[in-house]
């Protein structure tokens, strides 16, 4: 797969995170790096830590072990309205949008962090924050033909079809702007057309954009086609890390997903 963008140096690193919920050890000991630029796929079995690693990554969750490096500042935990802040966005594993609001109002909800008119401005929607308003507006509606939704911009997302809610929601992660981008699960439930075309934007956010990826996926033809590097996890641990050919011929990594390992 040739990528127009190429990757350049770390732009995140885990080291050593742990993470239990009382008895149970969600993570244990894992280090790995995300390039800018790069598509990272983190990989795994049902219940192996992926999520819970993106939970960390971006404050949802506050490991008991470890630290977290991103954009050169070492930090243990963070909020997610900091890590927001600092350009992290997340799409989940379950949609998480307004059902009732359209296409167009939730994505306009990821430009939040960027607005800075008065509230009292904003409450009367006149001079600054009309103006603030109307530009935020340009970029998503830049979104929304990137995206190729036009059709569906005053929709409300509740009746649109599984699919093309995960578009808007991918929608809602980039009018944030983000460097680093991690998406839980974005193919989840898709039939094959539908997960082509996902395939295809985020391809083309990671050349057109310059947006760094770290991608959950159960599907191994996406990871393998998608993905520059994959880290795999099994039981909270990482068991292999590498480019898509190597990682697939590791035996740790085939024993896993076979379940002959455990």
């Amino acid at each position: 797969m040739q990528r127009t963008r190429p990757v350049g140096d770390v732009l995140l690193k885990v080291d050593d995170i742990t993470l239990s919920f009382g008895g149970v050890q969600a993570l244990s000991g894992v280090s790995f790096d995300i390039r800018k630029h790069e598509i990272r796929a983190i990989i795994g079995p049902n219940g192996a830590g992926k999520s819970s690693m993106l939970n960390v990554i971006n404050g949802f969750y506050h490991p008991q072990q470890g630290q977290i490096t991103f954009k050169g500042q070492t930090r243990k935990q963070m909020r997610p309205h900091e890590a927001a802040a600092q350009g992290i966005a997340r799409t989940f594993q379950n949609i998480a949008l307004f059902r009732g609001m359209s296409t167009l109002d939730n994505i306009m909800t990821g430009r939040l962090l960027k607005m800075r008119s008065n509230f009292l401005f904003q409450l009367a929607w006149t001079g600054p924050a009309e103006q603030e308003e109307t530009r935020h507006r340009e970029f998503v509606e830049h979104i929304i033909d990137f995206l190729e939704i036009q059709s569906i911009r005053k929709t409300p997302v509740g009746q649109l079809p599984y699919g093309l809610q995960k578009r808007v929601e991918l929608g809602r992660a980039l009018a944030a702007e983000p460097e680093l981008l991690l998406l839980d699960e974005p193919m989840a439930g898709m039939n094959v057309e539908e997960k082509e075309d996902m395939c295809r934007f985020i391809l083309d956010v990671n050349d057109e954009f310059g947006t760094t990826i770290a991608l959950i996926e159960h599907d191994m033809g996406v990871v393998m086609d998608l993905s520059d590097r994959v880290v795999v996890l099994d039981y909270g641990r990482k068991i292999a890390d590498g480019t898509p050919d190597h990682v697939r011929g590791e035996q740790k990594v085939i024993d896993a997903y076979l379940g002959v390992s455990h």
